[in-house]
């Protein structure tokens, strides 16, 4: 068995990778939503803070009756309580990573969690 997993994804809407990827720390999802077009519908969570970064496009974000606005390059974390909901802009189509993992379970990152050679 390989210690890696490797996709590909095309030109999918909505790609969940936990799946494909066997994730077992994250969810991750890559998301294209048209111009005009949004997630249609509010929502929060429970446990999970989200962090989205925007890969092309622009629109907004309402969090918590909060209107941000979004452009390619952005990156924007959540808190779980927060409510939110995407938009793509009425000109422009946007696409978006969004990275989902349990608030305040990163315990050691990069060189800290790095075993060399």
């Amino acid at each position: 068995m390989a210690n890696y997993a490797k996709t590909n994804i095309g030109n999918e809407g909505r790609v969940e990778l936990h799946e494909k990827l066997s994730l077992t720390g994250a969810e991750i999802s890559i998301n294209q939503l048209p111009a005009g077009a949004s997630v249609p519908f509010v929502h929060s969570h429970k446990n999970n803070e989200e962090i989205y970064g925007i890969l092309s496009g622009k629109g907004k974000a309402v969090i918590d009756n909060e209107t941000i606005e979004l452009t390619a390059g952005d990156w924007l974390r959540i808190s779980p309580a927060a409510k939110r909901q995407f938009f793509a802009s009425d000109i422009s189509g946007i696409t978006y990573i969004c990275i989902q993992v349990k608030e305040n379970s990163l315990e050691h990152f990069t060189a800290e969690d790095a075993v060399i050679g």
